[in-house]
């Protein structure tokens, strides 16, 4: 996402961010899921989505995921990254999400989340900041707040974050930070 292609509504829903959420299967992955003949699976990480989560953080921004599946695959990324609530096997995400809220304080408006189907689209529908990533299901991101140019372990995540942190006026300086 250009710095023109950002609409004004996004980066008003994007300066009350406290919290980023991400699904995993297609957002964080591209979302196909490996099988081995051992019954166990493997996916695949993007590590610019990675970094822009770490970015995040560094910002002051909490991060979470909530994902439907459970795997010890995403429990360790989580880890690696710093993300520092993560909800496996939770089918519903709306209830998850109250959840967190009520731990944290926090206001759903106070919330971005990044999904990319069906059982994403209550909790997209109810905080701040719903975004969908290219490769999300056409009726998903027809009720999105927005959409990312990159689909799903492909970036998607990242462009995610630097909206955030661009809305939030932190996006220059980590970057400079590199210079």
């Amino acid at each position: 996402m250009s710095n023109h292609a950002i609409s004004t509504d996004l980066l008003q829903r994007g300066k009350k961010v406290k919290l980023a959420i991400f699904d995993v299967d297609g957002v964080l992955t591209d979302g196909r899921l490996y099988f081995l003949t051992d019954g166990s699976e493997f996916k695949t990480f993007n590590t610019l989505d990675g970094h822009g989560i770490k970015m995040l953080i560094a910002s002051g921004v909490r991060t979470a995921i909530i994902s439907g599946r459970k795997t010890q695959v995403v429990e360790r990324r989580a880890q690696n990254l710093g993300i520092q609530h993560l909800y496996q096997g939770r089918e519903d995400k709306l209830v998850v999400l109250d959840e967190l809220l009520g731990e944290l304080g926090l206001s759903y408006e106070q919330v971005a989340y990044l999904g990319d189907d069906l059982p994403d689209l209550p909790v997209i529908r109810r905080v701040g900041l719903g975004m969908a990533v290219a490769s999300a299901d056409s009726f998903v991101r027809q009720h999105a707040h927005g959409v990312t140019q990159a689909r799903g372990g492909e970036g998607a995540a990242r462009e995610f974050c630097e909206l955030i942190m661009r809305a939030q006026d932190n996006l220059d300086a980590a970057q400079t930070a590199y210079l």
